[in-house]
C-alpha cells in the first residue's frame, strides 16, 4: 500500500498543462459534472433525489387555490353519500300536503338525489372556504401549527353564520373555531 503523500509534494503539485486556457477548463469541468450524479449527503436516513416532474406536482398540491379545490370536490362527494344515506334512511316520511308516504321508487329516488345534491353543495361550500382560509392564514403567519385551524375556522363560522345576523355569525365563529381546534388537537 502507498504511503499518503508528504507536505512537500502537495506544495509542489502542478496541473500537467500549466499553459491550458481557463476558457477550456471550465467546459470540462461542466462536462465532468453532468456526467457525475449530485452529491447527497447521507445523514442517516434514506434519501432520493425528486425528478422535476415530482417537485412540480409537489408545488401543484402546495397552492392554496388546488387546496381549496380539492376540498370543495371531496366535500361534495362526501355530502352527496351523507345525504344518500340520509335520504335511504328516512324516505317513509309522509307528504306534507297529503298526509300520505309516497313509497314509490320514482318518489324515493328524486328524493336521494335532491339531498344528495344539496349536502354535497353544503359540504362542498364548507370545506372550500375552511381549506382556502386555513392555506391563506398559514401562507400569512408563515408556521404550520393550531392556531391556523382555530383562525379559519372562526372565519369560515363567521362568514357562513352571516348570512343569518350577526348573533348567528358570532356563533358560528365560535363553534366552528372551537371544533377546528378540537379536531387539530386529537389529529395533531
Amino acid at each position: 500500500m502507498a504511503d499518503p503523500p508528504k507536505a512537500e509534494e502537495y506544495q509542489n503539485f502542478s496541473f500537467p498543462n500549466d499553459e491550458m486556457p481557463l476558457s477550456s477548463i471550465i467546459p470540462a469541468v461542466q462536462e465532468v459534472r453532468k456526467r457525475r450524479p449530485p452529491f447527497v449527503p447521507s445523514v442517516g436516513l434514506p434519501n432520493v433525489i425528486r425528478t422535476p416532474q415530482e417537485l412540480m406536482v409537489e408545488r401543484a398540491m402546495e397552492n392554496c387555490a388546488f387546496k381549496s379545490v380539492l376540498a370543495g370536490v371531496v366535500g361534495y362527494g362526501l355530502g352527496a353519500v351523507f345525504g344518500l344515506f340520509t335520504a335511504g334512511m328516512d324516505s317513509s316520511m309522509p307528504n306534507p300536503m297529503t298526509g300520505v308516504a309516497d313509497q314509490s321508487a320514482k318518489a324515493i329516488l328524486k328524493d336521494m338525489r335532491s339531498r344528495a345534491v344539496s349536502y354535497g353543495k353544503n359540504f362542498g361550500v364548507v370545506g372550500f372556504m375552511f381549506s382556502g382560509t386555513e392555506c391563506l392564514v398559514e401562507s400569512f403567519r408563515g408556521k404550520s401549527d393550531w392556531k391556523n385551524g382555530t383562525l379559519s375556522g372562526g372565519i369560515t363560522g363567521g362568514l357562513l353564520g352571516l348570512r343569518a345576523g350577526g348573533k348567528a355569525a358570532v356563533m358560528g365563529a365560535l363553534g366552528f373555531a372551537a371544533f377546528s381546534t378540537v379536531i387539530d388537537y386529537y389529529l395533531r
